[in-house]
């Protein structure tokens, strides 16, 4: 097993990629970390995953508050003694909005999910993994964080950051034995895409044929990225934001 008795957190596990993660990793030996806002959706991982035979637990957390955080990583180390590997998975789309129509507090609030919430786990998980001198941390970015996503200014910024803070980390750790890596997820089978495309039926067939596989990923596809860079397998790997997107961004 390429995670066996490996301490894996799980951040956004309630749903989607995030649960397809801690599943994906879980099934490689990882004793899982669960957390999400979404308390019954988190619950519910963490009950897949023992009722499989894994060891797991689920901590509430909303990433953009520091204590939570905190509380979150000293939960996780109070409960296993150790942290390996960390994937913060947990963020929000926000709405389809020009630029100059988008509200100051949906700005505020697509940026506090997905680039201060991904600084925040960063640096609370950062401290057991310096300790013990060893650690993988997948960021979960977008290819909106690659190329630029009309009408989601706010999203693809918030993307954009969370590789520009990999890369800077990835080179502070790198001989610490730490390893930050980021996935870029194209359009994928997900609730928050679901949301998206439903108010906004058009969108499916345009996204579909903007995709050259002509098809949406799977959470279990984006999992098993991130698997590959939380595991030993990738160990000279750091600093990379990896594509997974049936080619979208070179289209």
């Amino acid at each position: 097993m390429k995670l066996e008795n490996r301490i894996a957190l799980v951040t956004g596990g309630a749903s989607g990629i995030g649960r397809a993660t801690a599943i994906a990793l879980a099934a490689e030996g990882a004793k899982v970390v669960v957390s999400d806002v979404d308390i019954t959706g988190g619950e519910e991982t963490a009950h897949l995953l023992t009722e499989a035979g894994h060891e797991a637990i689920f901590i509430p957390c909303d990433v953009t508050r520091s204590i939570q955080v905190e509380s979150m990583v000293r939960r996780t180390i109070s409960t296993y003694g150790r942290l390996d590997c960390a994937v913060n998975n947990a963020g929000v789309g926000g709405d389809m909005t020009p630029t100059d129509l988008r509200e100051e507090a949906t700005w505020d609030m697509v940026l506090g999910v997905n680039l201060k919430g991904v600084w925040l786990s960063m640096k609370y998980e950062l401290a057991p993994m310096l300790d013990q001198s060893y650690g993988s941390i997948v960021n979960v970015s977008s290819a909106a964080g690659l190329v630029g996503f009309r009408y989601a200014s706010a999203y693809s910024a918030s993307k954009h950051g969370v590789i520009g803070l990999t890369r800077s980390a990835a080179l502070e750790y790198a001989r610490k034995k730490i390893r930050v890596n980021a996935v870029c997820p194209g359009f994928t089978e997900t609730p928050m895409v679901a949301e998206m495309t439903t108010t906004n039926p058009k969108m499916v067939e345009a996204t579909i044929n903007a995709i050259p596989m002509r098809r949406l990923g799977t959470p279990e596809e984006i999992a098993q990225a991130i698997l590959w860079l939380c595991s030993d397998d990738s160990s000279f790997v750091t600093g990379h934001a990896m594509a997974v997107d049936g080619g979208t961004v070179v289209a």
